[in-house]
């Protein structure tokens, strides 16, 4: 069993702390250069994959029974006057999504703010969540169902006359931007407020991690 770092929003560290998540779809890197539609992996397992006539691609996340630790944006207690140690009290951004003064403070009337240290820079000690690899394929990005959308972590917003609706990200919450019963257009947005606008057309192959959640803080000695 290996253990790798993987970094996620704070709308994902909560939909994960809810357990509302249980897949994420990373891009594949670099992309295969099949041009006529064909599946361009071989019959390797599906954490390593190999295009024809190249190496071994092999899934930089890990494979089933690997785990993965969460890095997102956090603080400690020592701030500003001191470095982080492992004694240190430590706060996460996602846990103040829900602040009335935002979760930056930027409305707040003193005029005070939180700093924030982004995610790439958690070290494994302040990491909260720890998920376990439970199966990995590599799949097109439009190839998403339904069902895998809403394990995405997608949320739900109001529902109008009995339908479903979802979530539009990128836009603030209870905006009337929905998708009615439409999860993979949901996901859609959420995968171009990361990714940028065009990522959604590009359509790119991407890694299908599917994973659990364990209830460990770090991994055995």
């Amino acid at each position: 069993m290996k253990e790798r770092p993987i970094l996620f929003s704070g709308a994902m560290v909560r939909a994960l702390l809810a357990g509302t998540k249980t897949q994420t779809r990373r891009v594949v890197k670099p992309q295969p250069r099949r041009v006529d539609g064909g599946v361009p992996f071989g019959d390797a397992p599906a954490w390593a994959h190999a295009e024809p006539g190249s190496a071994m691609m092999r899934c930089p996340y890990g494979k089933p029974g690997d785990w993965l630790w969460v890095r997102e944006a956090w603080q400690h207690s020592n701030h500003p006057y001191g470095p982080y140690d492992e004694d240190c009290m430590v706060f996460y951004r996602a846990d103040f999504l829900d602040d009335v003064h935002g979760p930056d403070g930027e409305k707040s009337p003193e005029g005070h703010y939180r700093t924030w240290r982004p995610s790439i820079h958690m070290p494994r000690t302040a990491s909260r969540i720890v998920l376990e690899i439970k199966s990995v394929r590599v799949e097109r990005l439009h190839d998403i169902s339904e069902a895998d959308a809403i394990a995405e972590g997608i949320e739900r917003a109001d529902d109008f006359f009995d339908c479903r609706c979802w979530r539009a990200y990128d836009e603030p919450k209870g905006s009337d931007v929905v998708f009615p019963d439409d999860p993979i257009g949901s996901y859609a947005s959420l995968w171009m407020s990361i990714n940028g606008p065009g990522s959604w057309d590009a359509n790119p192959w991407v890694w299908v991690l599917e994973f659990r959640r364990l209830n460990v803080e770090h991994s055995p000695c």
